[in-house]
């Protein structure tokens, strides 16, 4: 284990695991459609460069949300699932998605909506 993280507050440890650009879609995805592979995750982001999920899928894992399981085939095949740690986090995720289907107003244009109950 190497040197702790200071945080001020327990809200922090949240957002230090769940915090960044595609960490809650990777893991709404993994949640709602099971064990998936790199590919199928980058194209389930549209928009995400394939360095940031790299990185933000090492930090799940690192942290204990997402498991990495390596089939040995040739060329090797990777595939990534929710470990039950990152199961805990469900009601966190609903959350967030029903307060964002409550208040997406005029603002924002849904183009790919993932959450049950949006309009």
């Amino acid at each position: 284990m190497g040197e702790k993280i200071q945080v001020s507050c327990e809200m922090e440890v949240t957002l230090k695991i769940i915090g960044g650009k595609w960490k809650l879609l990777i893991l709404h995805y993994l949640l709602e459609e099971g064990p998936k592979r790199y590919n199928e995750i980058l194209r389930f982001l549209e928009h995400a460069n394939k360095k940031t999920l790299t990185i933000q899928l090492r930090e799940l894992e690192e942290d204990g949300i997402i498991i990495r399981k390596v089939y040995e085939t040739v060329p090797a095949q990777v595939e990534y699932s929710a470990t039950e740690k990152g199961k805990t986090l469900i009601p966190i995720v609903e959350m967030m998605c029903d307060w964002g289907c409550r208040n997406i107003g005029d603002k924002f244009e849904l183009t790919n909506a993932q959450c049950s109950g949006e309009e």
